[in-house]
């Protein structure tokens, strides 16, 4: 997927003992055994969910990341021993062509790999790995576009799984609360459901009532006779909920929809809430919240659905959210060199506060930043591989839907031309390591991709009383519920956080993260005397993890109408009680309620069990 700054190559042995069929079986097997991995983690979440270990489910969804990666090193490794293959860069002034053999001997492996695919069921997945193997095996300067998938070679718009991916349930048939007690009981939770003939009943009546408020004039009845719901086969599992995720059909209407379920420490399952509409769906599949676990023999069946509930998310996107992100990366570049070719506006140097650690430029007419770690960085104790560290512990860390997920990519090839001079100079300056020049092209040797936000210092600027109300009391929300999930975000200014189309207040700078349990909340000791007070330097010792609450009115309260706001909405947030109280629930191992709706998405008239299990500790967002 990614071209290089140059495709010269040297002399090499052909590759002896290994025909290009039997090495495009072996990078399929490669990738059968990931994908095999990947659906028994999924089935796993589904026994963990039924068990209720919530510290498991974690694990798991963090592990599952590494998977890929292993796959592809491990096929790598096996092939490039057998076909004696050196990942070593040409002669320095060489001009060597590529070897006619190697060319063709690499064009047959691809083709006899595609004949492989031709009843498989992740076709597109197969592709990918396909590529990782292949650029792992070659180095980059060797490999050209004829050996990879720029584009996918196997469709898959009309792709499904042996058992169709969604069952059909007919409303006006059998009545709309047996279609959903049978869609339900349908999953087949070993866990037994709490009281499924009042959670239907319930469902139905907040399905009906918001099918009132979008029924043409004319319609005579709340259910057509077209009347169908189509939910997807599996569940989606992420930390303590479960998703049933569909759309209902009615007078020719779509509507989006999933259903949470939740489970009670007696072992019973029950409905929490309902989820209606794109922007409901689009929260529950955020780039600011971990992977879900689903299992799918046809992940494209899946991201085709999943498509038609919300239009506006790119595939790239949704195939992140259900844990194929290699797939996500593939797909992502390709919609951007796509959006390359059908546009001409220039790169350009990111607005706001410059950061020191990372240079962030843009491109207006696309919505993502790039994202390079400077040279120099100005911080005691920062440095690339810290930087690198810190952004995968967010990967693999569950994000709670407050710190946004990156694309990680190496040696991106952009055009020279759309770099407006100004990023030019700033990008020689900052980042020459990561730099590469010719008059055709810039390469950048490592970058991290991210949805685009307005910063929220810039936001809070222009916004209404109003609008800087709900942001203020969003940015104290995003702060408790990451010290909640055992994330302390160290700079706090709020140029670090940004607001996303749905009014989502999200951290976005990792390089000063850290575990609540590695931070020590420290109450100001009183001064020795007067003139201690007036001094530049504290009068008491401060260890390298010692963070003073107090001090944030400092740095955050400068404005009169963000003070006022903050103190109104999180005033026990200058306490250091609160934050050592969060990090003792922490370090006893406590995960909290975070869920991905908002609390008026919640089935009514629940048991007083039900609301007790979420007065302590519960977000609803």
């Amino acid at each position: 997927m990614i071209q290089a700054s140059d495709h010269r190559q040297i002399e090499r042995p052909r590759p002896a003992g290994r025909s290009p069929a039997q090495v495009a079986q072996t990078i399929l097997d490669g990738f059968n055994r990931h994908y095999a991995l990947f659906r028994y983690s999924a089935q796993r979440a589904k026994t963990l969910f039924e068990a209720g270990d919530w510290r498991q489910m974690q694990q798991l969804s963090s592990e599952r990341i590494e998977y890929y990666d292993t796959r592809v090193r491990e096929c790598a490794a096996r092939l490039s021993a057998e076909l004696r293959t050196v990942a070593t860069p040409p002669e320095s002034g060489k001009e060597t062509t590529l070897p006619p053999e190697l060319e063709a001997f690499w064009q047959a492996v691809k083709t006899e790999f595609v004949a492989l695919l031709a009843d498989h069921r992740q076709p597109e997945c197969a592709e990918t790995f396909f590529n990782s193997v292949s650029c792992r095996i070659l180095h980059r300067d060797y490999y050209h576009n004829d050996f990879l998938f720029v584009r996918p070679a196997v469709a898959t718009e009309y792709l499904d799984s042996r058992l169709p991916s969604y069952r059909v349930y007919y409303p006006l048939r059998q009545g709309l609360q047996a279609a959903l007690s049978d869609m339900l009981a349908g999953f087949g939770l070993a866990a037994p459901f709490e009281d499924l003939p009042r959670d239907t009943r319930l469902l139905a009546r907040k399905a009906l009532g918001a099918l009132r408020l979008t029924l043409p004039n004319h319609a005579t009845q709340r259910l057509a006779p077209d009347c169908q719901i189509h939910v997807l086969n599996g569940l989606f599992f992420r930390n303590k909920g479960a998703y049933a995720v569909g759309r209902l059909i009615n007078h020719g209407t779509t509507y989006p929809f999933a259903v949470a379920l939740l489970r009670r420490p007696s072992g019973h399952v029950y409905v929490d809430a309902l989820l209606l509409g794109e922007d409901d769906l689009s929260a529950l599949f955020s780039f600011t919240r971990a992977y879900f676990l689903v299992d799918m023999e046809t992940p494209a069946a899946y991201v085709n659905f999943l498509s038609t509930l919300m239009p506006r998310k790119a595939k790239a996107e949704l195939y992140s959210t259900i844990g194929l992100q290699k797939q996500g990366k593939t797909l992502f570049y390709r919609d951007f060199l796509h959006h390359l070719a059908h546009s001409h506006d220039k790169f350009d140097i990111a607005p706001g506060i410059h950061g020191l650690v990372m240079v962030v430029f843009t491109l207006p007419s696309y919505p993502y930043v790039f994202k390079l770690i400077r040279d120099r960085i100005n911080k005691p104790g920062m440095d690339h591989a810290t930087v690198r560290r810190k952004y995968l512990l967010v990967k693999k860390h569950d994000r709670v839907g407050r710190m946004a997920d990156t694309w990680e990519y190496s040696q991106v090839a952009l055009p020279r031309a759309r770099f407006s001079d100004a990023l030019l100079e700033e990008l020689r300056k900052e980042v020459p390591s990561l730099l590469e020049e010719d008059d055709e092209r810039i390469v950048l040797r490592h970058v991290y991709i991210e949805r685009r936000m307005t910063p929220l210092n810039l936001y809070l600027r222009r916004a209404s009383d109003a609008a800087l109300d709900a942001a203020v009391q969003g940015y104290g929300n995003a702060i408790r519920e990451l010290a909640a999930a055992n994330i302390f975000p160290g700079d706090m200014l709020y140029k670090n956080f940004g607001v996303t189309r749905l009014g989502r207040v999200v951290f976005y700078d990792y390089d000063e993260i850290q575990h609540m349990t590695e931070m020590n909340f420290r109450v100001i000791p009183p001064a020795p005397y007067e003139e201690a007070e007036l001094s530049g330097e504290p009068w008491y010792p401060v260890g390298p993890n010692d963070v003073f609450p107090e001090e944030f009115r400092y740095f955050l309260l400068g404005d009169p109408r963000v003070k006022e706001a903050f103190l109104r909405h999180h005033s026990d947030l200058l306490d250091p009680a609160w934050w050592q109280a969060c990090r003792t629930r922490v370090a006893q191992g406590r995960i909290e309620d975070i869920f991905p709706y908002t609390s008026d998405r919640r089935l009514p008239d629940r048991l007083p069990a039900t609301r007790a299990a979420h007065t302590s500790g519960a977000h609803h967002v």
